[in-house]
């Protein structure tokens, strides 16, 4: 994709433009341009500028505020991909060759750090379950530290993923805001149980290898045209986000709240719901998300609850200038932010290493010098993985899908 033409990922299921005119999906790359941008600049800023930071951090949370503006992108975006194509197993290829091929890089990296001690462990089980539970990318729901922190948001990715292909195959999948809504009222109602509840009752190991067999599993009888494997999805994706969450079942459902919150607007812009009905539900959705912080999130609840009401806001205002030219370097850094999101850890490591670190107990070495150029390096290092690793990757996807190409669950899919 280039920068002249706006278009979106075509691996997203997103309309090409007419030639010489912006993408109507430009606006979902603006927004992920602005949350991948923010999130890393939030941990950047943990060195560079800790002073400030922590001082927002009190009030806002930028981090937060990032992943739910993304959260709500793939609400949008995720569900049309299948949906347009109808295809299961086209869609599991396409997920698979968009995220896995940068992710490999990204954690080869941070494994070769940590050989090298130049990046710290982060604790957890044997190296076997760690793997498994990594390959799986629901490290964050097995009890499983991260090798890189933001990984923990792909999680939640693949719990959605499952979910979307499951009410898929039941044919339930249009009633996006009923399951915004009754995941958010779960977010109130179950929000006080304990994070990680599975892997201390069963042991970590357990819970990871039952995740995972079920996970392949229903991966793979989907994409074979098996019902029992698109519904038989859910069930990892359900217990893990309710019972074993690092995060905890409050924000764990609330998190699958935000993106079937993003997916019920899909619905809402080409028709599929009633308007009002719908928006009504979805500040029902927000303001339910809202009560569960203040109930279950205690001292963090004001700065979580700030940042998803701006996200949302964001998200909104987004909506709104969806007609209207975006900016082309917000485009532009659209295209390249999942290479933002997932390298930016690794390239703080090796800055720390050639210049130093700060952290908040050194807050007089501040320095927006060494924090603008991290940004300069981060999104050329971006550029370059988005255009020799990430798109030839994807187009990959789409060939290996194309000979396969069939209507796998899309009898069930298909409105009546």
């Amino acid at each position: 994709m280039t920068t002249r033409t706006l278009a979106p990922p075509r691996d997203e299921g997103g309309a090409r433009p007419a030639a010489g005119g912006p993408s109507r999906l430009a606006w979902l790359d603006a927004l992920r341009g602005v949350a991948a941008l923010v999130v890393a600049l939030h941990h950047a800023t943990y060195d560079y500028l800790p002073g400030p930071r922590a001082a927002l951090l009190a009030w806002f949370d930028p981090g937060t505020y990032g992943v739910m503006v993304f959260f709500l992108v793939s609400g949008y975006i995720v569900p049309a991909s299948l949906e347009r194509g109808g295809d299961v197993r086209r869609f599991w290829i396409g997920r698979l060759f968009r995220i896995y091929p940068l992710w490999l890089v990204a954690c080869g990296a941070a494994v070769a750090l940590m050989a090298a001690g130049l990046y710290r462990e982060r604790g957890g089980p044997g190296p076997a379950v760690a793997v498994l539970a990594h390959v799986t990318m629901m490290q964050d729901l097995l009890a499983v530290p991260s090798v890189l922190n933001v990984l923990w948001t792909l999680s939640y990715e693949m719990a959605f993923y499952l979910l979307v292909v499951a009410l898929f195959t039941a044919g339930l999948h249009r009633r996006s805001a009923h399951h915004a809504l009754l995941f958010a009222a779960g977010a109130l109602v179950l929000g006080g149980l304990p994070p990680a509840l599975l892997s201390v009752r069963a042991g970590v190991g357990a819970v990871a290898v039952g995740a995972a067999a079920l996970t392949a599993a229903a991966i793979v009888l989907a994409a074979r045209g098996h019902r029992l494997g698109g519904l038989l999805g859910a069930v990892p994706a359900l217990l893990l986000v309710v019972l074993n969450g690092r995060v905890g079942a409050a924000e764990g459902l609330t998190i699958l709240a935000v993106m079937f919150a993003g997916t019920a607007v899909y619905r809402i812009e080409r028709g599929e719901l009633a308007p009002r009905p719908a928006l009504l539900g979805l500040g029902a959705v927000l303001v339910t998300a809202l009560v569960a912080a203040a109930v279950h999130l205690d001292a963090a609840a004001r700065s979580w609850s700030l940042a998803l009401a701006a996200a949302a806001a964001t998200f909104g205002l987004g909506l709104l200038a969806r007609r209207l030219p975006m900016p082309r370097a917000l485009v532009a850094l659209g295209v390249i932010s999942y290479s933002v999101y997932l390298l930016h850890p690794v390239l703080l490591a090796i800055f720390r290493v050639l210049l130093g670190g700060n952290g908040p107990d050194r807050p007089d070495r501040g320095s927006v010098p060494l924090l603008l150029l991290f940004t300069a390096v981060l999104l050329a290092l971006s550029w370059t993985t988005q255009r020799y690793v990430e798109a030839p990757m994807q187009r990959l996807g789409k060939r290996l899908a194309r000979p396969g190409r069939r209507a796998s669950g899309a009898a069930a899919g298909r409105p009546t």
